[in-house]
């Protein structure tokens, strides 16, 4: 059970095309977002439709799949762990973050997008 501590699976699209960067010490990163969306009928009868946006990064191979296969509007499968942090903008105030680091990737829909 110590596997499902912290674990996160997502089917989602990219919202943009994803920014990929090489560090000085050679590794890549990969950043992205997916939406998932829900849908739910509301007390009147009207269905309610609802998009989360999340924010995941790739290291190493596996952003180096996310360069070369990945655009906006492409279907995905992601797993990974939830990580928090904080930083400050350029005005000083501090922000806080939560991404998904993905340690997998499934691609999803037809072979021709």
């Amino acid at each position: 059970m110590n596997t499902l501590r912290n674990k996160v699976q997502l089917i989602g699209n990219l919202g943009n095309n994803p920014e990929v960067i090489t560090l000085d010490s050679g590794k890549k990163l990969a950043k992205f977002s997916i939406a998932t969306n829900d849908s739910y009928t509301n007390a009147k009868g009207e269905k309610v439709e609802n998009t989360q946006w999340h924010n995941i990064i790739a290291w190493n191979k596996t952003a180096e799949m996310v360069e070369k296969y990945l655009v906006k509007g492409k279907e995905i499968a992601v797993e990974g762990k939830l990580t928090s942090r904080s930083y400050e903008d350029k005005e000083g105030v501090k922000k806080y973050i939560t991404e998904i680091v993905c340690n997998e990737i499934l691609f999803l829909g037809s072979k021709g997008e």
